[in-house]
């Protein structure tokens, strides 16, 4: 009787994201957070302003594109198709006032950047008819919405420019993505923002702005680095420098920095999933063996007696498995990481196998740039997928990540961020380090 109006009272008084924060806090799964509650004021913000989003255009570009065969009338086409949008836009502006900003939130891992976002997703529903559904602040018009991790995204793009290009080989399949990709959400919730690639890196100038800019769509991100670090190193970075503009004049930018408690520390799974031993230690194989009888534990009895099975990946590609069961599959580090692979391989992984056993994992130095990068990529579809992912190296967990040590600024910036990469991203399958 007591706690029925005490919710109430809150509902009345802090918008979706608060509320849903605040009966965690109250039923013991979180610990309140002076930043984590900062950022769900943030997102109430957010979810209120959502009520002046414009309705999607019904523009059919990809009709439009493969219809008109001179190159005089695709010009006519395209200054009209932007006059329309202009005008399109000024009216949008007038009858709902400026479109939403968005959020990008940087920060360590485990201070809770994605649980936040996920509550603030979470609310982006229909509104409903019960407890406080007199409060117009809780009211907003349905939208459509998406929340994907960016890896996942980003070879959803890869694929529809692979498609549209098959019809149009001369075509500009970005302007008809963006369209595709607005009309399918309003609200675009990305998790782990990352560009460690110039392709990704030149399609994201391109596609971001049309997404923000002509269609209204409003995205929030997570990400372990600051807007100035993303793509630090990379080739051709000054051609990506405008997105980062954008990116900052666009979106809010929220920095949790300062936030050094990691909370996945206090519900951490039971299991040890990290084993190492000295490849130059003498004397016997007792530890060794000992290694190799808890990984052969963790695979299960059928490790000798299953046939190898080709995964299928985007494109019309495989990875192959030769160790396998039905919930583990097992790798040496040279068959995952030495191997020209990326995402998409390993997302089909995740999605095929709970279980993923890696041995003979070295020390990450200067001498293993691009094996770094994808173990990054492979530890970060691991933590999307909630894949349980086993590793067996050569060194202890705290000195995986090897120095870098290079002598001329140019080589220390470009060397940086693999190093701090997978430093991140290890933290987040093995807290602690």
């Amino acid at each position: 009787m007591i706690a029925q109006p005490r919710v109430a009272r809150r509902c009345l008084s802090t918008g979706p994201v608060t509320a849903a924060y605040e009966l965690k806090v109250e039923a013991g799964e979180v610990r309140r957070d002076d930043a984590q509650v900062a950022l769900a004021a943030k997102f109430d913000a957010l979810h209120e302003s959502l009520t002046s989003l414009p309705p999607v255009r019904t523009d059919d570009l990809t009709k439009n594109s493969s219809t008109i065969s001179s190159a005089l009338l695709l010009i006519l086409s395209r200054s009209l198709a932007s006059a329309q949008s202009f005008f399109r836009k000024k009216f949008h502006l007038w009858s709902f006032g400026p479109p939403p900003r968005g959020i990008y939130i940087h920060g360590p891992v485990g201070v809770g950047k994605s649980f936040l976002m996920d509550l603030f997703y979470e609310s982006v529903t229909v509104p409903d008819n019960n407890s406080c559904r007199n409060n117009d602040s809780h009211k907003h018009t349905k939208i459509t919405k998406r929340r994907v991790h960016f890896h996942e995204f980003m070879l959803d793009v890869h694929h529809r420019i692979f498609a549209y290009k098959q019809e149009h080989p001369r075509g500009d399949a970005i302007p008809v993505i963006a369209q595709q990709l607005a009309q399918e959400a309003q609200l675009l919730c990305f998790d782990e923002f990352q560009v460690t690639d110039v392709a990704d890196a030149m399609i994201l100038k391109r596609l971001f702005s049309l997404l923000i800019s002509d269609w209204n769509v409003v995205v929030v991100a997570t990400s372990n680095r600051s807007p100035d670090a993303l793509y630090e190193g990379g080739i051709n970075r000054s051609l990506f420098l405008p997105f980062i503009d954008m990116l900052k004049d666009t979106f809010d930018i929220i920095s949790m920095e300062d936030s050094q408690k990691d909370y996945r520390l206090e519900s951490r799974a039971d299991g040890q999933s990290y084993f190492w031993s000295n490849k130059d230690m003498q004397g016997d194989n007792n530890i060794n063996n000992n290694i190799q009888a808890q990984l052969e534990e963790i695979f299960g009895s059928t490790a000798s007696k299953t046939e190898a099975e080709s995964i299928s990946v985007l494109f019309g590609r495989t990875v192959e498995v030769a160790r396998l069961n039905d919930q583990c599959a097992w790798f040496d580090f040279s068959e995952l990481c030495y191997q020209p692979l990326g995402a998409s391989d390993y997302i089909s992984l995740c999605r095929r196998f709970p279980v993923i056993i890696m041995e003979r994992v070295p020390q990450l130095d200067a001498n293993h740039l691009n094996e770094a990068r994808r173990f990054v990529t492979l530890i970060d579809a691991c933590y999307e997928s909630r894949t349980r992912l086993v590793l067996a190296a050569q060194v202890p967990l705290d000195e995986l990540v090897g120095f870098y040590p290079y002598f001329t600024d140019t080589a220390i910036k470009r060397h940086t961020m693999p190093r701090r990469s997978v430093y991140d991203q290890t933290k987040k399958i093995f807290p602690g380090i």
